[in-house]
C-alpha cells in the first residue's frame, strides 16, 4: 500500500491521465472538424454552386460571352462504404 502512495507514482499517474485527456480532446476535435468540413463541402456543392452557375450564365448572356456547358458535380466516396 505504501508504494501506491509514493508521490512519484502519483505524479506519473496524474501526468499520464492529463495527457490521455488532452489526446482524447484533440482526437474528438479532429474528427468533429472533418465532419464539419465534409458537411460544408457537400452544402456548397448542392446548394450554392447551382446558384453561382446561374448567375455566371446571366453574366455571360449579358456580356455576350459564349459559355461552355456546366461541369457535373461528381461525388467520390473515400470511405469505401457501399450504399444500397
Amino acid at each position: 500500500m505504501r508504494t501506491l502512495l509514493n508521490p512519484y507514482w502519483l505524479t506519473a499517474a496524474f501526468t499520464s491521465l492529463v495527457q490521455l485527456v488532452l489526446f482524447l480532446r484533440w482526437l474528438y476535435r479532429r474528427i468533429r472538424n472533418d465532419e464539419i468540413m465534409r458537411a460544408f463541402v457537400r452544402d456548397m456543392a448542392t446548394n450554392h454552386l447551382p446558384h453561382i452557375y446561374e448567375r455566371l450564365e446571366r453574366l455571360c448572356e449579358r456580356q455576350g460571352i459564349e459559355r461552355s456547358p456546366l461541369p457535373p458535380v461528381r461525388w467520390i466516396d473515400l470511405s469505401n462504404r457501399r450504399r444500397d
